[in-house]
C-alpha cells in the first residue's frame, strides 16, 4: 500500500501553531484516511469540520484515524528548516477492505471538529483500495513535513 511523499500543510497550521493552539510534539496529533470526494482547500479549510463528511467509512478503519507516534520537530540550521516528523504507520489496518485517496493530518486535542486544527494533508494521486488486506503508511526520508525558514 501507499507510501508516502512529503505532505503539505494547511496555510492556517502554521498560524495556528504561533498562536499556540497547535503543539506538533505534545498535542494528540492524529491521521485520517478520506476519500476521493474530498477536495484540500489549503487556504479555507482551517478545522476538521471542513473534512469530516469525507472520512472513510470501512471495514478495518476506526473512525478518527491513528494516533502518531514518537514525534519529533527539527531545527536544520544548515538549510533552514524545520522537519516534523513521526513513527509509520506499520500496519495500521489490519483485515481493511475499503478505498481512499487522502490522508489527512490533525490535532484532536481540542473537544469538537469545529475546533480541531488540520495541520497537512497527504494526496496519493490515485485511489489506493485494498481488500482484506493490511495497510501500512511510511512517512518520506525527509520528514512527514518541513518548512523553510530562509
Amino acid at each position: 500500500m501507499p507510501t508516502a511523499t512529503s505532505a503539505k500543510m494547511y496555510g492556517q497550521a502554521v498560524k495556528s501553531a504561533f498562536e499556540g493552539k497547535i503543539n506538533l510534539v505534545i498535542d494528540n496529533i492524529k491521521v485520517m484516511l478520506v476519500a476521493s470526494t474530498y477536495t484540500p482547500d489549503q487556504d479555507t479549510h482551517i478545522f476538521l469540520s471542513s473534512v469530516r463528511a469525507s472520512e472513510l467509512s470501512a471495514s478495518g478503519y476506526t473512525a478518527g484515524g491513528f494516533t502518531l507516534g514518537t514525534k519529533t520537530l527539527t531545527y536544520d540550521a544548515a538549510s533552514n528548516t524545520v522537519k516534523f516528523d513521526a513513527a509509520d504507520l506499520t500496519d495500521a489496518l489490519t483485515n481493511f477492505t475499503g478505498t481512499f485517496r487522502y490522508l489527512v493530518i490533525y490535532d484532536d486535542t481540542p473537544a469538537t471538529d469545529a475546533e480541531k486544527p488540520l495541520i497537512a494533508w497527504q494526496d496519493f494521486g490515485s485511489d489506493q483500495t485494498a481488500t482484506s488486506g493490511n495497510v501500512s503508511i511510511s512517512w518520506d526520508a525527509g520528514g512527514i513535513f518541513t518548512a523553510s525558514c530562509s
